[in-house]
């Protein structure tokens, strides 16, 4: 396994529990002393962020583990499995606030009047929750996590609840209590709209999309300086969780010699994977100049 990233994945799983198992213990208190039943809730929903950070840690760690007889790519796609998984709380964090929105709009003697300390929680939430997120997530980019990433983008959700709070208990204090679940039913849809992001992030990822234009470049560009190949054309990336794998033709000399044909392949294929370091496993497939190839069937039929 790559130490430095799972160094990386831990230090950010430790940040999110500690953040998290501190937060529910002041939010569970701080809601009961101020009457505030938001808190309490929000209590119970920073500590299910607990569970989520350990599935983006196990996901993480699966995905390093090394390829084998099954797995011959690696285990990669593990770190976006866990962030569906991740998409799948963040749903029902979401369909939980809009569900007790709901519900207060259709009872108001349900919606109470909090005192002041609530809102000193809330926004002691909005700072913890925004500089642990931006920290998971910087964590996440640096080691190149989809998983990590996710449970950054979750934490950060968190945010959104603890302004709905603030927000309540300022207009419960105006006399208009009211706006308290119709705010907490927007957090809801803002919550979804995260899931949905990180939902499509990670589908695309199992899905293999073409990745930036960029990086299509710079593999060319890498091929066609090695001597004797050019022309390097029909690039493939496949993306495997944090790393990728590449597919791609070069043109040679129809008259060379299978050795040296051989050797040149190689010599591509290591020079990418040394090169850039996201990619784990390249594939040469080698075209005589000048040949017309169907690029549209597969390599090996």
């Amino acid at each position: 396994m790559d130490e430095i990233r799972l160094k990386g994945a831990k230090k950010a799983v430790i940040v999110a529990i500690v953040a998290n198992c501190v937060m529910t213990l002041l939010n569970i208190i701080v809601g009961y002393l101020s009457g505030s039943y938001a808190l309490v809730s929000e209590g119970a929903h920073t500590f299910s962020d607990v569970a989520t950070s350990i599935i983006a840690y196990l996901g993480f760690y699966t995905g390093q583990k090394p390829a084998d007889k099954e797995h011959p790519f690696g285990h990669g796609r593990a770190e976006a499995i866990s962030g569906l998984i991740i998409v799948i709380f963040l749903v029902i964090v979401a369909w939980e606030i809009m569900e007790g929105a709901v519900d207060k709009l259709l009872n108001p003697s349900l919606i109470t009047i909090p005192d002041v300390f609530a809102a000193v929680m809330a926004v002691v939430g909005i700072i913890v929750n925004l500089a642990v997120s931006d920290r998971i997530i910087q964590i996440g980019k640096e080691i190149k996590s989809p998983a990590i990433v996710a449970d950054g983008k979750h934490q950060r959700t968190d945010i959104f609840s603890s302004l709905a709070i603030l927000f309540g208990v300022i207009v419960s204090n105006m006399g208009y209590p009211i706006l308290d679940p119709i705010i907490g039913f927007i957090i809801g849809i803002l919550i979804l709209k995260t899931a949905g992001e990180i939902l499509i992030e990670n589908v695309n990822n199992i899905m293999g999309k073409i990745p930036s234009e960029d990086l299509i470049k710079k593999i060319k560009k890498i091929a066609d300086s090695t001597p004797h190949a050019q022309n390097a054309h029909n690039i493939r990336v496949d993306y495997l969780g944090a790393y990728a794998t590449v597919i791609l033709h070069v043109e040679l000399d129809g008259n060379m010699i299978l050795n040296d044909s051989h050797q040149i392949a190689h010599d591509v294929e290591n020079r990418i994977v040394k090169e850039i370091p996201e990619i784990k496993y390249a594939l040469v497939h080698t075209c005589p100049i000048g040949s017309e190839y169907e690029h549209s069937q597969e390599i090996d039929k």
